[in-house]
């Protein structure tokens, strides 16, 4: 495979294509808790899900280089709603309330997913989720089941591996051989894994390269909202 052909490898030009994407100005623009309340259909959208505490909003705030962009609730699961920030008027960062909180009601949950389903199915401008796993402990059941939601809802979803630094290089080929094995019994997944830190900056760019290359040829990339 040469090296065009590689997804896993980026070009000096595909990472300065994500340097200046996210060099724009970056802006939350709309807060939505139910789906009557989405903000209308414009240019092309990229989602972040992961479980309370899996480190979104550091990993959002690193990505636009701003420390309080997103921002994390003190309260595990307390955030319930689509948050949509506008990059540069090109693209929209969705943050997706974090899932997994051990002490919600079941009925909470239920309503969590029921709206994350439809938003997922309902969106079509929605290029591509980016569903976040903490690198350091085991896949959750949790976890599978968003992935199965994703498979059912026919979004193509990657995963990034937060929290990465510190581990030792054996350890970290050991989660990605065992996301890798659980990726390829989805059919919604892209077979790519991120690593990422939000304290050192490893990944940051090459995520920036992914995103930006997940969004190129969108019919509606540059309109403004």
């Amino acid at each position: 495979m040469t090296r065009k052909e590689d997804p896993t490898v980026f070009t000096e030009e595909q990472i300065e294509n994500g340097r200046l994407l996210f060099a724009a100005e970056c802006e939350f623009f709309f807060g939505a808790q139910k789906l009557d309340q989405l903000p209308p259909l414009a240019g092309p959208e990229v989602a972040f899900a992961g479980r309370s505490n899996v480190g979104k909003s550091s990993l959002i705030n690193a990505l636009t280089g701003r420390n309080r962009l997103a921002r994390a609730s003190s309260e595990p699961g307390r955030t319930k709603q689509l948050n949509f920030f506008d990059l540069g008027g090109r693209l929209a960062l969705v943050d997706m309330p974090g899932y997994g909180f051990a002490k919600a009601a079941k009925s909470v949950k239920e309503e969590w997913q029921t709206m994350m389903f439809a938003y997922l199915r309902g969106r079509p401008t929605l290029t591509r989720v980016f569903l976040l796993l903490d690198a350091r402990i085991e896949l959750k059941q949790a976890d599978r089941d968003v992935m199965e939601m994703l498979d059912r809802a026919a979004v193509l979803f990657q995963v990034v591996l937060t929290k990465a630094d510190g581990m030792g290089p054996n350890k970290l080929k050991a989660k990605i051989a065992e996301v890798e094995a659980v990726l390829a019994k989805h059919a919604a997944a892209y077979p790519h894994i991120v690593i990422t830190s939000s304290e050192t900056g490893l990944g940051i760019e090459t995520l920036r390269a992914e995103i930006a290359r997940s969004c190129a040829g969108s019919g509606s990339e540059g309109e403004q909202r």
